[in-house]
């Protein structure tokens, strides 16, 4: 660590890694956005590391082109971000972060215990991984499409916890109206709806970044992981 290799079905591929302070810990697999495993990705990790949690980012674009680590600072990466996404499997996607999962748990540095956790093309994931794993506990923050993926809402079984913006400019009201309906019944499934705020409220240094928004996110997530995985 900081950087190791898993051998996922179709290859390997790099994921990134912040140990806690105390070892053996419970584990919390990242997904990624549509920039790669960046800077922004690396924080995030090192932050829940900070909060006691083993977090690990795999590389899920590695099929595509292995190292990708955008910014959203410039049109051209944007461009190649939203590039990326199109050429971007979901189904492969969580078969990697299931890898992910499965050798975070055996690992000796993990406890058993692991969650995940996804931003934007990884809030997504995060939300399927609640329909598609065994994870423990799953956190998505301002996944998009969500919508076409309620038939998938009768399988979640473990603590999710969902964070959308109200203004979010890949969704819509209705979008986020469909979700919070479709999730309503399931008592494991928890909508936060943050008002008057746009996608990726919590991505520090981003163009629609809020403090208070991010922190009362944040402040959220580690509860649930805590009470959840511990």
């Amino acid at each position: 660590m900081p950087e190791i290799t898993i051998e996922g079905k179709d290859g390997s591929f790099m994921v990134y890694a912040a140990l806690p302070a105390v070892t053996p810990a419970p584990g919390i697999v990242v997904a990624q956005e549509i920039f790669g495993v960046n800077q922004v990705m690396r924080d995030t990790c090192d932050w829940l590391a900070t909060q006691g949690f083993v977090a690990v980012c795999p590389d899920l674009f590695w099929r595509i082109e292995p190292g990708i680590q955008l910014t959203d600072q410039s049109q051209a990466e944007w461009d190649r971000a939203f590039e990326l996404f199109g050429l971007f499997d979901v189904d492969k996607g969580i078969e990697d972060l299931n890898a992910t999962l499965a050798a975070l748990r055996a690992h000796e540095v993990c406890n058993g215990k692991a969650g995940s956790i996804g931003y934007c093309l990884g809030g997504k994931l995060a939300y399927l991984m609640a329909t598609r794993s065994d994870s423990d506990c799953n956190v998505g923050y301002y996944g998009v499409g969500l919508g076409d993926l309620l038939g998938e809402a009768d399988k979640i079984t473990k603590p999710l916890m969902l964070h959308i913006a109200e203004q979010d400019a890949f969704s819509s009201a209705e979008e986020i109206a469909k979700v919070r309906a479709g999730l309503a019944g399931n008592s494991n499934a928890t909508v936060h709806v943050y008002e008057g705020k746009d996608h990726a409220f919590a991505r520090e240094g981003g163009e629609h970044y809020d403090a208070d928004a991010a922190k009362l996110a944040n402040d959220r997530t580690v509860q649930l992981f805590k009470e959840s995985i511990g």
